[in-house]
């Protein structure tokens, strides 16, 4: 397949809080999901990451399988406790030696690391005095963001500060599912603030560390509405500015999109005050690359009785996921024009119920369709003439899936959760294959 610019990266992404394991080791702190993990009723049959795949201790053999899959570049995060352990003060000696080893060898094999500063996993200190509910936190972000920067920044092909705010927001603070549970409704809106602020305040003091590229990523789930119904169309456009305009309008425009800022004058016009004077100057500063992680889209019926008016439904039955990266990317280009700074795919996943056969083989033909469709889709974008410059898969291995614990298993490669054992997925083969084939 042609039609991707020279330069395009392929890769793959995981994170530290749903790999690393070794949740006590090493002067590492407790993050948020520790505790929302061990609270009763909040995952999945009970599943923390306190092991996980344990790559903390496997990460040797974990950067073998990264060769062998043949990447240009290993998008992973790095654990904000494992470096401080507090979420304040100076450097963990031992966590930071931990990324200078698995950066050393990423470059040893040929393998770009792409640097995510906060997947999620915020310290339990910081949390306990706010969070991103807190003004603080931000400033604590830039801090730290500058002591991961002095170390990495020389060898990093490029830092995204943060990944997913809009899940962190909406699902963590808003609706309660994910960390911290708070259940604030509108009320969540600093958290947004706050974290759009600690990206800005990163970026910069990245640049001070001598970082090369700076971004962010966040998810997009397409919101569509469930008819033609101009009230339908209505509470599509609604949700789509909550989930996505809200988290990308300040970064390339300066500025907070109408209907979400209409929305909380009405409704709740207290939680404005967390928007000081000079805070969009701080978050729009200049992007070297924007993420998007790629979610299915949502239809949506407009409906009084919920809140803000909007009632998502599942996809009718029949109607695939790839075409709406498709337009993501093309919605961005079109949306921001000459702002919209160069796109990656930073994560889009299959989850399938896998598990090896009786000769041992892990037959994923399902993951296989949907990573050729979405890289499929990536090209038909970047040929309409959205600037997209790479696609980095979800997920190089199974981990812990956030609330849905280990049911969920998004990898090229299995894990035995027991054992420990690495089984490539017929998935891992196919992909392999196609970037020999793009070399």
């Amino acid at each position: 397949m042609t039609g991707f610019p020279d330069g395009f990266v392929w890769g793959v992404a995981t994170s530290a809080y749903q790999i690393e394991g070794a949740a006590q080791e090493g002067g590492r702190g407790v993050s948020v999901w520790d505790t929302f993990s061990h609270a009763p009723g909040r995952t999945r049959g009970g599943a923390t990451g306190d092991v996980t795949c344990d790559h903390y201790h496997r990460w040797p053999g974990d950067v073998a399988l990264l060769r062998e899959l043949g990447v240009g570049a290993y998008r992973f995060s790095v654990a904000w406790p494992r470096v401080q352990p507090g979420g304040r003060g100076r450097a963990n000696p031992a966590g930071v030696a931990f990324y200078d080893r698995l950066m050393d060898e990423l470059l040893g094999v040929g393998v770009q690391p792409w640097v995510t500063l906060h997947h999620w996993d915020l310290p339990q200190e910081l949390e306990d005095a706010g969070g991103w509910l807190s003004r603080d936190t931000a400033h604590r972000f830039e801090e730290y963001a500058f002591l991961v920067g002095e170390r990495l920044a020389d060898r990093a092909a490029a830092f995204m500060t943060l990944n997913a705010p809009s899940v962190v927001t909406l699902r963590g603070y808003a609706h309660g599912t994910h960390v911290p549970g708070r259940t604030l409704g509108l009320g969540a809106f600093p958290a947004a603030h706050h974290q759009l602020l600690g990206h800005g305040l990163a970026a910069r003091a990245l640049r001070e560390a001598g970082a090369r590229q700076v971004g962010i990523a966040n998810q997009y789930a397409p919101a569509l509405p469930a008819t033609d119904r101009d009230a339908d169309v209505e509470a599509a456009g609604l949700l789509d500015a909550l989930r996505h305009h809200l988290f990308t309008d300040p970064l390339l425009r300066a500025a907070y999109p109408a209907p979400v800022l209409d929305l909380l004058r009405e409704h709740a016009p207290q939680v404005l005050e967390a928007v000081r004077p000079g805070d969009l100057d701080v978050i729009a500063a200049p992007l070297d690359v924007l993420g998007v992680n790629d979610a299915p889209p949502e239809w949506v019926r407009a409906d009084p009785r919920r809140p803000f008016g909007v009632a998502p439904e599942p996809a009718p039955t029949g109607v695939a996921g790839p075409e709406a990266l498709t337009q993501t990317l093309l919605d961005l280009k079109d949306r921001y024009g000459d702002a919209c700074p160069p796109l990656v795919v930073t994560g889009r996943g299959r989850a399938l119920p896998d598990a090896p056969d009786a000769d041992g083989r892990v037959r994923d033909a399902a993951r296989i369709r949907s990573l050729e469709a979405h890289i499929e889709a990536t090209r038909l974008a970047v040929q309409k003439g959205a600037p997209v410059s790479g696609y980095l898969a979800w997920t190089l291995m199974d981990n812990f899936e956030w609330a849905d614990g280990f049911d969920q298993r998004c990898g090229l490669v299995h894990v035995d959760f027991g054992t420990q054992v690495r089984t490539r997925k017929d998935s891992f083969s196919w992909y392999q294959a196609w970037l020999r084939e793009q070399a």
